[in-house]
């Protein structure tokens, strides 16, 4: 079934329809009707505007290119799998959720609680604005991400980052087995709880870093205006830069230039801690 240009604004207009191809198609109008194209078999979109909620649910394989999600178009994707978004805005509150094999490339999000639940999702060359983004999905890979907000990557379990920039508080808590390369990681609290996460060439900023962390392990990295780092966490870390101040870390051996304080007021605290000034460099190495 092919269509061109045509509004549709009432209740399951397309429900259940199989090889739907739309064209410059419009989701809107006064009927203000939902779940346009639920428990469809394959639809592909292109150049359509989505401004009616619960859009594409149950949908066995999904292509959007060139369209818009509007923040009316609430929840667009849950519960859907064999997903590709290329070109396109998703700009309504809980897009993707629940979903499983989801490429998405060339895009913009503006999507709190973005992703939640998801499995096998992948993002390259993506702006992202969210709160909770990812919240407990797993097995995700990202390149070139680009991201603002909060309580990112929380319960997130086998990702992989690479070339990333990440303006977000409270980032990758209670994560499990994540590696992020070649990033700069921004915000408060980073990585709190989390077990097995590993920074590549990565600039970490920001206060009281990577506390409560099993099996944390930091390679050629450099850490700004990080006070308060490592504490109770089990850490291998080679930091390239200056760190202000490392406290209470229990197990492991961190290795750097030069701190500005050392803090071992817990009798638990082990961890070796090695002073080299060979390890600085001025300069982060370039990101691939």
């Amino acid at each position: 079934m092919k269509i061109s240009d045509k509004t549709f604004g009432e209740e399951r207009a397309l429900y259940g329809e199989t090889d739907v191809e739309l064209f410059d198609c419009k989701f809107e109008g006064e009927a203000d009707g939902e779940s346009a194209l639920k428990e469809c078999g394959r639809v592909f979109a292109s150049g359509c505007k989505f401004d009616l909620r619960y859009p594409l649910w149950h949908v066995g394989e999904v292509e959007l290119d060139g369209c818009t999600l509007t923040d009316n178009c609430r929840a667009a994707l849950w519960y859907s799998r064999n997903i590709g978004i290329k070109n396109s805005g998703l700009f309504g509150i809980k897009a993707v959720r629940e979903c499983r094999d989801v490429m998405i490339s060339g895009s913009d999000i503006v999507s709190p609680e973005f992703g939640w639940s998801a499995e096998n999702i992948n993002f390259r060359d993506v702006k992202a604005v969210s709160e909770y983004f990812l919240m407990r999905a797993q097995n995700i890979t990202a390149k070139k991400l680009d991201f603002k907000g909060k309580y990112s990557f929380q319960y997130t379990k086998n990702a992989r980052l690479d070339d990333c920039y990440l303006d977000t508080k409270d980032a990758f808590w209670h994560s499990k087995n994540v590696t992020v390369k070649n990033s700069v990681v921004k915000g408060e609290y980073l990585g709190w709880f989390s077990d097995k996460l590993t920074f590549i060439n990565c600039e970490i900023i920001g206060t009281q870093p990577l506390c409560y962390c099993t099996n944390l392990k930091l390679i050629d990295c450099v850490m700004k205006d990080c006070d308060l780092a490592f504490e109770k966490s089990d850490v291998y870390a080679e930091l390239r830069a200056k760190l202000d101040s490392v406290k209470n870390a229990y197990r492991g051996v961190i290795k750097l230039p030069d701190v500005g304080e050392i803090i071992r007021d817990d009798e638990r605290a082990k961890a070796k801690i090695i002073i080299d000034e060979s390890l600085k460099r001025e300069e982060r190495r370039e990101r691939y």
